[in-house]
């Protein structure tokens, strides 16, 4: 199971790297070698031009054509052929922001070449697309459109939590990583309610399955809260997230499950740990599993109790987790109205740091056009699930929540996250 951190579920087409544009600049000429490769960037997202002249050294060993190529097949097939730079905002000699037009939309994309001859791309990302005309009535038909069972909402904020647009908001479905919203919550409960600190300190517990860094620090480091709670966020830190979660106390987080307003927590609890999740779906613990799908609350209190050295002392191979999905009865699920009401008593309750650790990566390439943009999201073959916290350029607070789930393949992580993108868009304008 892949609970893929935050910034990879931005899910940006192409992997910007080398160096990042500067800020736009006054008066300042496009040089001809940047010209050249604008003119040229139409030909290389459709796979006819020259990948091995275009790209630096650099680029190609982070991104091989084999993986660029994927990637403007996608793009073909959701927006058509690229046709023209549309517009080029000049932000150096040397590097730009194109509006690069496709048939059936308009990406931004970031472009920085190298100075010196033969002044190859050093540096691209496909930053959004929107497609033409683009409506919320179109993204509903599309989402409504994937196979398995897809969900979303915009839900405003105000005295509550109101749909202003849902396909099945009320649906509980996994939701991978978005689980972690919880763990936030009641940390932040428990600092504000004075218990706790973010400066507190907690040694760091047993290790889980990669995702961030903390599963590779020495045994025991100590942490405090709001660096696990960070981690936990920004880059889905496994490791960092049980550490949290025991020490808060899962039963303190299961009753914010409920306080949150999640309309069925039994289906969730208790609160799984990464760790415990990853051995409840491994195969040398079926028997668990059947069990634990078969047991209420409390029977899997229980199960977790009985079983606390089996379920810490096996030892995981991370490549039983492929391509497709894994025992996805074993999993943390809520609908998109529920992520809403998770995100809304943030806003409300979570207080300043909460909220500040909530938009150390804001998950989408659209945070410019918001005052605020908090995220956090979660994947696994078969389970995407993507919420965010909005407080629009006009000051109007939405959540805009939704997730893509499949039981007999693996889902279109990087579709479903150019959709819910999409929504954003439509969002911020609000």
């Amino acid at each position: 199971m892949r609970l893929l951190a935050a910034l990879l579920l931005t899910l940006a087409p192409m992997p910007a790297l080398a160096r990042q544009a500067p800020a736009p600049a006054q008066n300042v000429a496009v040089s001809p070698g940047l010209q050249a490769r604008i003119d040229a960037l139409p030909g290389i997202v459709n796979g006819t031009g020259d990948f091995e002249d275009f790209f630096a050294p650099a680029f190609k060993a982070q991104v091989p054509k084999a993986q660029f190529d994927q990637i403007g097949q996608q793009l073909k097939a959701q927006f058509g052929v690229a046709t023209k730079a549309e517009k080029v905002t000049v932000k150096s000699p040397y590097a730009a922001t194109v509006q690069l037009g496709f048939e059936k939309g308009i990406g931004t994309v970031e472009i920085v070449i190298d100075p010196a001859a033969p002044h190859r791309v050093t540096g691209l990302l496909l930053s959004s697309i929107e497609p033409r005309g683009d409506t919320i009535a179109k993204i509903e038909a599309e989402i409504r459109a994937l196979p398995g069972t897809a969900a979303f909402g915009i839900y405003a904020l105000g005295d509550g939590v109101t749909p202003v647009n849902e396909v099945a908001g009320t649906q509980p479905m996994p939701i991978g990583s978005a689980f972690k919203l919880w763990i936030l919550a009641e940390a932040a409960r428990q600092v504000n309610a004075g218990p706790r600190k973010w400066s507190d300190v907690a040694t760091l517990g047993p290790r889980s399955l990669p995702s961030g860094v903390t599963q590779t620090w020495p045994a025991g480091s100590p942490a405090t809260l709001h660096t696990l709670a960070t981690l936990m966020i920004s880059i889905s830190d496994n490791t960092a997230t049980d550490t949290l979660l025991g020490a808060l106390g899962r039963d303190k987080v299961d009753a914010m499950v409920a306080r949150t307003g999640v309309a069925d927590p039994n289906a969730t609890l208790p609160v799984l740990t990464t760790l415990e999740a990853f051995q409840l779906k491994a195969p040398a613990n079926a028997d668990l599993a059947a069990k634990w799908k078969a047991a209420g609350p409390d029977g899997r209190r229980k199960l977790l109790a009985d079983n606390r050295a089996r379920l810490t002392a096996t030892r995981l191979d991370p490549s039983m987790f492929g391509d497709k999905p894994l025992a996805p009865d074993i999993e943390w699920f809520a609908s998109p109205r529920d992520e809403a009401a998770v995100m809304n008593w943030l806003r409300t309750s979570g207080g300043a740091q909460a909220l500040a650790i909530l938009a150390v990566n804001p998950g989408t390439p659209s945070a410019a056009l918001f005052d605020y943009a908090g995220y956090k999201g979660g994947s696994e073959p078969g389970v995407i699930f993507m919420s965010w916290l909005v407080r629009t350029k006009k000051g109007n607070w939405y959540a805009v929540t939704g997730g893509w789930t499949r039981k007999d393949a693996a889902v279109n992580e990087r579709g479903f996250a150019l959709l819910m993108n999409r929504v954003l868009t439509q969002v911020a304008a609000r």
